[in-house]
């Protein structure tokens, strides 16, 4: 049966008869003005929910989850201020509703039936996907993936602070500013939720100003699944670090009462909160599930009769603020409002094209102010003795080392942050005396946990700073490579560029580290980061290169708003040659000035017999294949690529033109590296004889055989000579 309509029904009959649920007295503290302006929001978010149903019958609405039984998020909007910035679970229609009441100018009707209709004029995600985000409301698009948002709420929070002793050029929250991260019951078990709510804990057991707010809104299940009772109170009440509310969802009064007690503890104690929001959930979980197929009907119709529209009318009857035939009214009335609107939006145009649906995937570039670069004076400080070591040869380790210096020099907006980066200077030392230089603002020490490492970074990015996080090994990336695919890469596409996740997250990876690590220290695995669109993945081959590029990957952040990874191939760190003894594989500091831009492949050689295409290690050692192969009278050039997504196809191209064939050697593994990609694109674009050398499918082992699975100068020679022949 239609639950939406039994529900609707019920609504009705009980408002006539004064069949009300029974629940506590109106709370002190909400003016009948407020209490009637809360109510209005929780019906029109109600009213939303019915239309979108009815509008996806029609073939003229889309997928989507309702709000329908946490309409009390209502109250908890009126106990914050518009310049919060929140991050929403994905059933807070209602408190998006409530913050458009206000902030003038707001249409949240319209909007968010654009949004129903997956109409262009949807002015948070033109259409892309249905989702609750308003750039004039503080709000950034959520999407409904499980928790992700968490960890960034909690680096959004923790910005506050930071902006307020190192102000960035384009910090986008207020002082006071409090965070608000909404979430579920069955949200608040994923690893994801757990990892940032303890980083909350940690930081705040430190006394570090966090101003967050999280909201557990608990109606009990999560799609089929029942939460046990009493869990969200015993896993968040005593909790180190976090003070615990409660507060009814389905009471208007008591929601509003304990939410503003909870605001205003976070916003003056600058501590963390959780604020545990009874709610009830109604009609299922999203789009055509059908509750009663694993909940029996006497389940089901217990939640209906705690409707919480039924509460808050019993309530603004019971406290004079308005009578139970003015209720039904404003309910009737905002029925029908909603679906002559509706009848106007599906009206409007769609997405159509393949161009049209990317036109958001790459951020709008922003004006910053000019940097002349660091002074000569702030520069002596900084280095020290150092720098007159700088005009001499150094391997890429210590270039990347000064160069993250100039930069934070040029740039305060600059934070670098991670495991170990501070004190320790990284396992490599690439970071070493950078706290000492910079100061722990600006070199951040976090705990062991990926996932909030990269959410501080994406949440220091979108209150103004260029963060630079750190993942210590590319094997460490994989248990948390959603925070950039699904949250740091989307937000600008759901969200037409008007929310951004600028940043730089260097990470130290690949293989040929001799008798260390095995498979978790040497990952050859660039797969999931070639394969989220907008994101650009720069690998540098050498120190000059590694400087050069790393400057064009902080300006890109900087001035493009990109979502920037800069992959450091750790057995390169150290080296210092090309052939044993020759020194050709150091160099000087470059100029400040010098940059490697987007797009810019490396060539050495003019030979036409082979050209060998290749990057980071590959490089190294297709370099040291060369020299043989001259030797042998084969002219050869070879190409470092740099830039690993997306590919610089146009540069590869004029690269390897005038060669007689093309030779790729690969790191990566066969499957899903690197190498397939170069094959199509020089297929698809030349009549050049083609063939590749690629990594094994295979994990790689520790000891003698670290690099048994990989390329080598021999088996480089190998496939060039069978190539010439």
């Amino acid at each position: 049966m239609d639950r939406a309509a039994i529900v609707e029904a019920n609504f009705r009959k009980r408002l006539t008869t004064g069949d009300l649920p029974d629940g506590n007295v109106p709370a002190a503290g909400l003016s009948p003005e407020d209490a009637v302006s809360l109510y209005r929001s929780q019906v029109l978010c109600r009213a939303l929910d019915l239309e979108s149903r009815d509008m996806q019958r029609a073939g003229e609405g889309f997928y989507t989850i309702g709000s329908s039984g946490h309409e009390g998020m209502a109250a908890v909007a009126h106990a914050l201020r518009s310049t919060d910035p929140a991050f929403l679970h994905y059933r807070d229609g209602a408190f998006q509703i409530a913050r458009a009441a206000q902030v003038p100018g707001q249409s949240p009707t319209w909007d968010m039936l654009l949004s129903f209709a997956c109409s262009v004029e949807d002015p948070i995600s033109g259409g892309r996907h249905k989702v609750l985000g308003s750039k004039a409301l503080n709000i950034p698009p959520q999407t409904s993936t499980i928790a992700s948002h968490l960890p960034k709420a909690v680096g959004a929070a923790y910005s506050i602070g930071l902006a307020k002793r190192n102000p960035p050029e384009h910090r986008a929250y207020p002082e006071d500013a409090i965070v608000l991260c909404a979430f579920g019951d069955a949200s608040a078990n994923h690893s994801t939720a757990q990892g940032a709510i303890n980083t909350a804990g940690w930081t705040a057991y430190q006394k570090v100003p966090l101003p967050l707010l999280f909201v557990c809104e608990d109606n009990g299940i999560g799609i089929s699944v029942k939460t046990p009772e009493g869990w969200i109170a015993a896993n968040f009440s005593a909790r180190p670090g976090l003070t615990y509310f409660h507060a009814d969802g389905l009471d208007l009064y008591d929601t509003s009462r304990v939410a503003a007690e909870a605001a205003a503890f976070v916003r003056e104690r600058k501590r963390p909160a959780v604020l545990h929001l009874r709610t009830v959930r109604l009609y299922g979980h999203a789009g055509a599930d059908v509750p009663t197929t694993y909940l029996s009907k006497a389940e089901v119709e217990r939640d209906e009769a705690d409707d919480p529209l039924l509460h808050s009318a019993r309530l603004l009857h019971q406290s004079g603020a308005l009578s139970l035939e003015d209720a039904l009214q404003i309910y009737d009335e905002t029925r029908a409002r909603v679906s002559a609107v509706a009848a106007e939006v599906i009206k409007r145009p769609r997405l159509q094209t393949a161009d049209q649906v990317m036109a958001s995937l790459i951020p709008p570039a922003r004006s910053v102010a000019p940097s002349n670069g660091p002074t000569a004076e702030a520069r002596a400080a900084a280095f020290g003795p150092e720098l007159a070591l700088q005009s001499e040869p150094q391997p890429m380790s210590k270039l990347l080392n000064w160069a993250l210096t100039d930069l934070m020099l040029a740039h305060p907006d600059v934070i670098c942050m991670g495991e170990d980066v501070g004190r320790k200077g990284g396992v490599y030392g690439v970071t070493q005396r950078l706290m000492q230089r910079f100061g722990a603002d600006r070199v951040i020490d976090t705990l062991l946990d990926e996932q909030s490492i990269l959410g501080l970074g994406i949440g220091l990015a979108q209150n103004g700073f260029t963060p630079i996080p750190e993942i210590q090994f590319l094997a460490y990336l994989h248990n948390a490579e959603d925070q950039l695919r699904g949250e740091a890469a989307t937000l600008p596409f759901f969200s037409q560029g008007q929310f951004t996740n600028p940043m730089v997250v260097r990470i130290a990876g690949l293989g040929y580290q001799k008798g260390f690590g095995g498979h978790f220290h040497n990952d050859n695995s660039v797969a999931v980061l070639r394969d989220i669109p907008g994101l650009i993945l720069a690998c540098p081959s050498n120190g000059a290169d590694a400087v050069g590029m790393l400057r064009e990957c902080v300006r890109l952040a900087r001035e493009e708003q990109r979502l920037v990874v800069f992959l450091e191939p750790i057995a390169l760190y150290p080296m210092r040659d090309l052939m044993p003894g020759d020194g050709g594989w150091v160099a000087p500091y470059p100029a400040l000035g010098d940059r490697v831009s987007l797009g810019e492949v490396g060539v050495h050689g003019t030979g036409t017999d082979l050209a060998i295409v290749s990057f980071a290690n590959g490089y190294h050692l297709s370099r040291q294949a060369a020299l043989q192969l001259e030797a042998d009278g084969v002219s050869t050039r070879v190409i470092d690529l740099r830039w690993l997504n997306p590919l610089p196809q146009a540069a590869l191209l004029a690269a390897v033109a005038g060669a007689d064939r093309v030779l790729i050697v690969d790191e990566t593994r066969a499957t899903g590296g690197l190498s397939e990609a170069l094959m199509a694109c020089l297929a698809e674009a030349t009549d050049l004889p083609v063939s590749r050398l690629a990594a094994e499918d295979s994990f790689i082992a520790t000891g003698p055989a670290y690099g048994a699975t990989m390329p080598s100068v021999e088996s480089i020679l190998a496939a060039a000579r069978a190539a010439l022949s």
